[in-house]
Formats: structure tokens, C-alpha cells, sequence
């Protein structure tokens, strides 16, 4: 499989930036996204030119490390897939991917495709710790939960923090990922203690951060590779206005 590529490329943060044209030969199918950037790199590599600059961990879709815009799509076409679960069989028929990497105020670009995410970690530090001294690991039925918050604390945590709603939202906000934070929390007991504290610190933080407004778009839902829920946000407000006034 052949293909052309235009891939972002920019030196630094301070420098500009632009679309650069490459062409991908003898690409398997079978081969990840990421290892096709992989291949490329090392022919650049021997070009005497730099590699491509990317962000990846796992390569399993659970860290969040490696979240690209292909095609005008955080993580590309398919949905609930990170891009390192991404496979080049799925871009049969196409000939041209354009690569670039999240845009927004609140993720500056760091080099080529890697952008800074450490405002995600902002939020996260400013929610402070859970105080429950949990001691040794308690038998599963000590604390009865019922199924539905269960549910819903649990489908909230698998948010990875990858930053794709940020990618997605045309007004850039976090809303998706605060939202899942606040919520894995909300629904068990464990989160109580500071749960008033906890929504308006976090809050606070990522209004800091210069992330957008949610307007309600629902692009954040549509490219999150663990498919958070927009109910989330509204869980997020929720709370935030209960703290508030209370």
C-alpha cells in the first residue's frame, strides 16, 4: 500500500509550523498507524533528515499518549480507537491522510506532532487527594454501592485523558475530561469527604487552563476512544452548582 502523506512539522513552540508532504511506500496492511510513522521516520532517518516527532506509551489504547487528528478526525475514522489501535487495512481505498496534532490554546504544540497536556494534570492536581484511609483491601461487599452508580463511577474512570474532546470541541473545552474526573468520584462514597471541594477546585483549574466553553456540541462523545458520555458534563455542572450555593 502506498500513500501520501501531509504531515504537521514544527520545530518548536515558538516556531511556525506547517503541512509537509511525504509519501509512504510498501505500507502493510496489517501494520499500525504508529508503525507506519515508525517506518517513515526511519527512512527520514537515513535521509539525513529529522523523524517525526509523536507522542505513544502503550500502544494499547490505555494511556492516552498517542492521539493525532487524521484526516480531520481526533484519533481517525473508526470509533471508540485510539490512533495506536489504528491499522493501515482501514485506510484501503484512500490515497491521502493529512496528520496533525490536537489544536488548542490550552495544548501548546512541543514539536511536530506531540503537544504539552500537562493542563489535564492541572485539573487532576487540583482536585486534591480522596482522604478515605482505605487501610488493607477491603472485602468487595463492605461498602454497598448500588449497580447504576456503580456503573456509572466506573464508565466514567475509563476516560484516559488522551485529550481528544479537547481536539474535537470547536470551542476547545474540557468539559468531557473534567466531567469524567468529577464523575468517577461522585457516585461512590469514597468521593463524599471533599466532594464540594473536589468539583469547584477542578473547575476552577480548567477555566484557568483557558480551555473553551461545553456548548453542547457532542463532538468530545463522538472521538472519545473510551466513548465517555456527555452526561458526564451535565453531572460535572450539577455538582458545580450544588457546591456553589451551598
Amino acid at each position: 500500500m502506498t500513500f501520501n502523506l501531509l504531515i504537521w512539522r514544527q520545530q518548536g513552540p515558538d516556531q511556525p509550523g506547517k503541512m509537509v508532504p511525504y509519501q509512504a511506500d510498501g505500507v502493510s496492511p496489517d501494520m499500525s498507524f504508529l508503525e507506519m510513522l515508525d517506518e517513515l521516520s526511519q527512512d527520514l532517518i537515513k535521509q539525513g533528515e529529522d523523524p517525526i516527532e509523536f507522542d505513544s506509551d502503550c500502544r494499547e489504547g490505555i494511556c492516552g499518549m498517542c492521539g493525532l487528528v487524521i484526516n480531520g478526525v481526533a484519533h481517525g475514522p473508526l470509533k471508540g480507537t485510539a490512533t495506536c489501535q489504528l491499522h493501515m487495512r482501514h485506510f484501503e481505498g484512500v490515497n491521502a491522510i493529512t496528520i496533525e496534532p490536537w489544536r488548542a490554546r490550552a495544548f501548546p504544540v512541543v514539536k511536530d506532532l506531540v503537544v504539552d497536556r500537562s493542563a489535564f494534570d492541572r485539573i487532576i492536581a487540583a482536585g486534591g487527594y480522596i482522604s478515605v484511609n482505605t487501610g488493607n483491601a477491603p472485602e468487595a461487599n463492605a461498602i454497598p454501592i448500588g449497580k447504576v452508580d456503580a456503573d456509572s463511577a466506573f464508565d466514567a474512570a475509563t476516560c484516559i485523558g488522551c485529550g481528544a474532546c479537547v481536539a474535537a470541541c470547536p470551542n476547545a473545552s474540557a468539559s468531557l475530561f473534567t466531567g469524567a474526573k468529577i464523575t468517577q468520584f461522585t457516585y461512590l462514597p469514597q468521593g463524599a469527604p471533599e466532594r464540594k471541594e473536589r468539583v469547584i477546585r477542578m473547575v476552577s483549574q480548567m477555566d484557568e487552563e483557558d480551555f473553551g466553553v461545553c456548548s453542547n456540541f457532542g463532538e468530545c462523545e463522538a472521538v472519545c476512544p473510551k466513548e465517555i458520555s456527555i452526561l458526564t458534563i451535565a453531572t460535572m455542572k450539577r455538582e458545580y452548582i450544588k457546591a456553589a450555593i451551598s
